[in-house]
């Protein structure tokens, strides 16, 4: 293909009229190039594709009006206006401009014909439309737009006139150079999938027919959006193929069970496994059996008993003279891991080693050395393990915990700490976020999903009420009485603002007031800008019965563990997501007696918060709960905001989108079997510098 033919994949500033200040104004909207441009769909459509008549205008419509000026004046109310009476023989119409100049004022002058659009309202003279945009007509006035008027998604200072100039510039190229757009999804492929062809579409979505409903276009159900959509979640799929193949390529050690070592581990244990447990463990033996890299999701609700089947994984790769690492979001729970292993693995003679962004000087240089020299089997720490100061002796297996708060590249990052002698450490993936199938089919395509659906024994649910804070009284009676019957409980405090500062500080005036109103009680603090040290003691104390009640920030949101705990009080609970909330909630009923979670809310609620705290009072399934928390708050916000990629798609919306997700699949399959070159560009297309990113993880 020569240089010229690619006119699309050229910068926007090859189009008349872009200069960098302009191309510096697309940059905002991710629009760099041409083609960009194509991709640039509208939010909705305006029909001026005819003349309504004055006398059927209805206020609150949008329409294309034609008429002769009767009168234009400057007139003062409130505001100085200027106001101009428009007659068409059906009925009498004002425009009104706050904002106009003398020569805009001459240009109304009476029996001058204007054609205008806008929304009529009802005025002080009957109906108006306030700033149209029109235009004055002469003899050969143009015809009105034979499509439909797109609206897009606009910055400061590129106005809808400007963007649409340069997207119809961008189709004239697409129609005299259709070559440059290759349509990736080839003939035969659409046929069989039912889908329209690519230019066609563009052609429908910026340039719609008056026949086409604008109402199915806006909400992305026109067969042309999705098979936009469609293609979008197509490049993602293929992208995180990609990933997987490339990690697979390598080699990775093949663990024998490990059973003698997992036996010794289990008779330690109090309990024993559920069958969901046991399923999941079979399949992670499969995995690491083999010579390609386990890449496996494992879900799991709150206390459904993940750590164990991470303690049973990592203990495979132990028996297979291999190191295993567990990371863990944030320091506390990093922390937690740690002591609970220890106390798991030292009795099996296995050394255990801490590493986090807090641990300095001697310490740090004595657990590398240990990581290094392989002394350390196992390893448990926050981010801080896949820096480039770490060097493992042999990873066998890598254990991600809470995926939802790491993104792509960074769970992939910890694979090359093994791949010393071209060899990759199984991957092990776990999160207590139940994750909705729409958005594991798209954001967890690299992986395969085990779902540990079966809580221990003898877990009782927990009870939600939803109380107003003016009851705070109770709430604190509720407590005293709670703690009299040797029971203990959790205070949680949030804040609006981001500020961890702020949250701190709240939890510390919370811990005052209820020392106040509670001072028989022993209360105990944990917050964010503790020493680890500190923290960690005060979680001691928690566990040991020797603390009436915690107040925290949501940093308790996972990973403690005390079956004394049976009430949980959740202040403002309308300013979180409801996973959090049900991850937080997740920290009571963890024995036998009958634990309840209060949600104390500061009102007057709006209808969203309103319909998120009632779910959280009729279920305690995390699936159902994660289903609804992606209807409400978006892919965006449930993934997390690091989750590289998912929450920047262009067009494809994961929950309206959701039914496309199902075709997604068997198309990848198909198009690498028929057209496997096809697979780079159309990555390239959507993920643009992304699909680099992808192909070095």
């Amino acid at each position: 293909m020569s240089a010229d033919i690619n006119a699309l994949d050229a910068p926007v500033t090859s189009l008349k009229g872009v200069g960098e200040a302009l191309a510096a104004k697309l940059g905002r909207l991710r629009i760099a190039s041409v083609a960009d441009l194509l991709f640039h769909l509208p939010l909705r459509y305006q029909d001026r594709t005819r003349i309504t008549p004055i006398g059927t205008l209805r206020a609150g419509h949008e329409a294309v009006v034609e008429g002769d000026v009767v009168a234009g004046e400057v007139v003062r109310g409130r505001r100085r206006s200027l106001l101009v009476r428009l007659r068409d023989g059906s009925g009498i119409l004002s425009l009104r401009f706050f904002h106009f100049s003398p020569a805009q004022q001459q240009q109304f002058q009476p029996g001058v014909r204007v054609r205008c659009f806008g929304e009529a309202r009802a005025g002080a003279t009957g109906l108006e439309i306030y700033h149209p945009e029109y235009r004055l007509l002469s003899a050969d006035a143009p015809p009105v737009e034979d499509h439909l008027t797109p609206i897009y998604p606009a910055t400061e200072g590129l106005h809808q006139t400007r963007l649409r100039a340069l997207i119809e510039q961008a189709l004239s190229l697409l129609d005299e150079q259709p070559e440059a757009l290759p349509d990736w999804i080839d003939s035969e492929l659409r046929r069989r999938f039912g889908l329209p062809e690519l230019h066609h579409c563009l052609h429908v979505l910026h340039q719609p027919t008056p026949d086409i409903n604008p109402a199915q276009l806006a909400s992305g159900q026109h067969p042309a959006s999705q098979r936009l959509a469609l293609e979008e979640l197509l490049a993602h799929r293929l992208s995180l193929r990609q990933v997987r193949l490339r990690i697979q390529k390598d080699g990775a050690p093949r663990l024998p069970s490990g059973r003698n070592l997992q036996a010794r581990f289990l008779t330690q244990l109090p309990f024993s496994l559920t069958g969901a447990q046991r399923r999941v463990l079979d399949e992670i033996s499969v995995d690491v059996a083999g010579e390609t890299p386990m890449l496996r999701l494992v879900q799991g609700d709150v206390g459904s008993g993940k750590t164990v089947v991470a303690a049973m994984a990592a203990l495979s790769a132990i028996a297979g003279d291999c190191q295993a690492a567990m990371m863990a979001p944030t320091e506390i729970l990093a922390e937690q891991h740690f002591r609970t292993f220890r106390d798991w693995f030292e009795p099996l003679g296995i050394e255990v080693a801490w590493l986090a962004g807090k641990l300095k000087g001697k310490a740090r240089l004595d657990t590398k050395a240990a990581i290094l020299d392989g002394r350390a089997r196992m390893v448990v720490g926050t981010h801080a393990l896949f820096q480039g100061d770490v060097h493992f002796q042999r990873l066998g297996m890598a254990i991600i915990d809470e995926q939802h708060r790491f993104g792509v590249h960074q769970r992939l990052a910890l694979r090359e700490k093994g791949e010393a002698g071209g060899l990759t450490p199984h991957q092990l993936v776990m999160t207590a976020t139940p994750i909705p199938r729409t958005l594991a089919m798209s954001a967890y395509a690299d992986l395969d999903v085990s779902v540990i659906d079966e809580l221990p024994p003898g877990r009782t649910p927990v009870k939600t009420v939803v109380v107003p804070d003016e009851r705070r009284p109770d709430v604190v009676a509720r407590i005293r009485h709670a703690c009299a019957e040797g029971r203990q409980a959790y205070w949680v405090c949030t804040l609006i603002e981001e500020s961890e500062v702020l949250q701190c500080q709240a939890a510390e005036a919370t811990r005052d007031e209820l020392t106040e109103a509670l001072p028989e009680l022993a209360i105990g603090l944990v917050h964010g800008r503790m020493k680890a040290a500190d923290k960690a003691a005060v979680m001691d104390a928690f566990k040991a019965g020797e603390l009436d009640l915690l107040v925290a920030t949501t940093v308790i949101e996972v990973g403690v563990d005390v079956p004394n705990a049976s009430l949980m009080i959740i202040e403002n609970p309308e300013r979180l997501g409801l996973s959090q909330l049900h991850q937080l909630r997740g920290r009571v009923g963890r024995g036998s007696t009958e634990s309840f979670c209060v949600l104390l809310y500061h009102g007057p609620l709006s209808a969203n918060s309103r319909e998120r705290l009632a779910v959280m009072r009729e279920t305690t399934d995390g699936f159902r709960i994660a289903e609804k928390d992606l209807e409400l708050r978006g892919p965006g916000e449930v993934l997390g905001t690091r989750q590289t990629g998912l929450a920047q798609m262009k067009i494809a919306d994961l929950e309206r989108d959701a039914e496309l997700l199902e075709r997604v699949a068997p198309l990848a399959d198909a198009l690498l079997l028929s057209h496997p070159d096809a697979s780079q560009p159309l990555i390239r297309r959507w993920l643009g510098e992304e699909a680099g990113r992808y192909g070095q993880v």
